[in-house]
């Protein structure tokens, strides 16, 4: 097992680009490697014009040995793409078993509210009343703050939260 190794997920279309970035740059500050996955392989496209090469899809990923994180970064792609991704929940469910650190940030924690990992947690996601019903739906507790963590569940709520989200999740990793 690779101990300092990620799994980042992202929307093939309209990811949000700085949350992407500035979570990897803080990353890279703690030397963690990643891998960065989608709904579908080639070029992913962010809402501000970044792009990704994607190799591997979120069904390529059926083990959680090779990483000690998943990571699932937000943008207006999100929810039609990931939110009710049967196999992302699969995925979200198995680092949350084995204690691993399993990070969301923006729009993207309504993911692990579906995945029914959020029950009794305190989280955040971006403040907009259908994303917060999403992480009430699913058992969490609202928490209006940029981080929150709540044992090995980081969430955050937009771009300007991701420098502190990928800290977080760096020191959680080391």
């Amino acid at each position: 097992m690779t101990e300092k190794n990620a799994l980042i997920v992202i929307a093939p279309l309209d990811f949000q680009d700085e949350e992407l970035s500035k979570t990897i740059k803080e990353l890279e500050k703690k030397d963690i490697t990643y891998t960065i996955i989608s709904t579908r392989a080639g070029i992913a496209v962010g809402m501000k014009g970044g792009k990704v090469l994607i190799d591997k899809t979120i069904s390529d990923m059926q083990s959680t040995d090779e990483q000690s994180a998943l990571i699932i970064i937000g943008g207006s792609g999100t929810p039609g793409t990931l939110w009710n991704n049967k196999k992302l929940h699969a995925l979200a469910i198995k680092y949350y078993e084995k204690q691993k650190v399993v990070a969301a940030i923006c729009l993207a924690p309504a993911v692990l509210a579906r995945a029914g990992i959020l029950q009794g947690k305190k989280a955040t996601i971006y403040n907009d009343d259908p994303a917060i019903e999403e992480l009430k739906r699913g058992g969490a507790t609202f928490v209006s703050s940029p981080t929150v963590v709540d044992g090995t569940i980081i969430t955050a709520n937009g771009p300007s939260a991701a420098p502190a989200f990928g800290e977080k999740i760096a020191k959680a990793i080391v």
